[in-house]
């Protein structure tokens, strides 16, 4: 028989719920429970000074990538209006001279064919008159301006066009020896189609050019790596009365380069100009001996060949301008969403530009300047 004086046990309440919760809410209890825990933890990194230094170097970067973006976009705008200034203002100088010279040579040439040079009234002869003093002035203009604006082609087109320049690595302040009289002393031959500026990169039959000339019959460096496309350079031997010195090393001159185009292109403009002597004297109504005349008749045709490189000259030279300011374009163009990624573009820039292309200047190039300077 029981006792009934014993108390009575009530189950626990906890218990109670335990046993009647479903096995899904104890999952849903313990994952409550971690994040809980989870947030306490966040809770109290979040007053450790390591996470503050982290959010502040998170801030600095997005500030620093902020201000170098703006940079780079002041940078395209700059290098591409000196561009286009340097390229209108070369090629507006080079169309009129090389214009105001072929209507004398024209008007000469046409006076004489019908035997007007002698003729004041002829309409040759008066056109001719009109030309000559400006073709005078445009020439003065070139001849002043003809190294400068070699010059300022290299700087503002040559140099601001190279994906892989970068200004820290020049060395010495003459990085490039070609110059309008070295072009003199190697007796530039401006008839040789081979120094007209090409481009293609097939020879006439079609096939792909190899990617380096023959060797010329002078001395050359060999170990000297040439980038351009096959075909796009030539390498000049010096001459002397028409013999090549062999002992002196070749000249390379890059078809891909304004400054190179220039310089062959004022050479040759000065070469016609001498040979167009006769047609000045006549346009000018200054005194010529029939010796000079006669040379002229002779000469005649290769003159016109010669004014129609130079046409071809200027023609490659303004192709080329336009073609590497696309490239200013492209070495600008705005970089994508990786490059934003945080200590992203620190990375990348070990292995290429393509985050940064304005190069930012190194630690150690402050270093080795002070090193050199005090070991000098």
């Amino acid at each position: 028989m029981a006792d009934i004086s014993a108390p009575l046990q009530v189950p626990d309440q906890k218990v109670q719920s335990r046993a009647a919760a479903p096995s899904g809410g104890t999952e849903w209890t313990r994952a409550g429970a971690f994040f809980d825990r989870l947030n306490r933890i966040l809770s109290y990194a979040r007053g450790l000074p390591v996470i503050t230094l982290i959010g502040s170097l998170l801030v600095g970067y997005f500030q620093y990538l902020s201000a170098y973006q703006e940079k780079v976009s002041a940078q395209a705008k700059e290098d591409m209006s000196a561009a286009t200034s340097t390229f209108s203002s070369i090629a507006d100088a080079f169309s009129e001279a090389q214009m105001l010279q072929q209507i004398l040579y024209f008007d000469y040439t046409a006076a004489l064919a019908i035997d007007a040079d002698g003729d004041a009234q002829a309409i040759q002869t008066k056109n001719a008159q009109a030309s000559y003093a400006p073709y005078e002035h445009a020439r003065i203009v070139l001849r002043q301006n003809g190294d400068l604006f070699a010059r300022k082609a290299e700087i503002y087109i040559d140099w601001a066009s190279d994906f892989g320049r970068d200004p820290a690595d020049t060395k010495t302040p003459t990085t490039d020896p070609l110059n309008e009289s070295l072009l003199g002393v190697y007796n530039f031959d401006c008839d040789d189609t081979a120094n007209i500026p090409h481009f293609n990169m097939l020879d006439e039959s079609g096939h792909r050019l190899p990617l380096a000339p023959d060797p010329p019959p002078c001395r050359y460096d060999r170990s000297e790596v040439i980038s351009d496309p096959p075909g796009s350079y030539v390498r000049l031997c010096a001459r002397e009365n028409g013999k090549i010195l062999a002992d002196k090393p070749a000249l390379t001159l890059h078809w891909y380069s304004a400054k190179h185009q220039l310089l062959a292109m004022h050479y040759c403009f000065e070469r016609l100009h001498g040979q167009l002597l006769p047609a000045r004297q006549w346009a000018s109504q200054s005194s010529m001996s029939p010796e000079q005349k006669a040379k002229f008749i002779a000469k005649e045709a290769d003159t016109y060949n010669g004014l129609t490189s130079q046409a071809v000259r200027l023609d490659a030279f303004m192709s080329l301008a336009m073609f590497q300011m696309e490239n200013i374009h492209v070495k600008y163009r705005p970089v994508g969403f990786v490059c934003h990624i945080p200590f992203v573009t620190p990375f990348v820039d070990l292995f290429s530009n393509y985050c940064t292309p304005v190069r930012t200047a190194p630690v150690r190039r402050a270093d080795g300047t002070t090193e050199l300077r005090q070991s000098s």
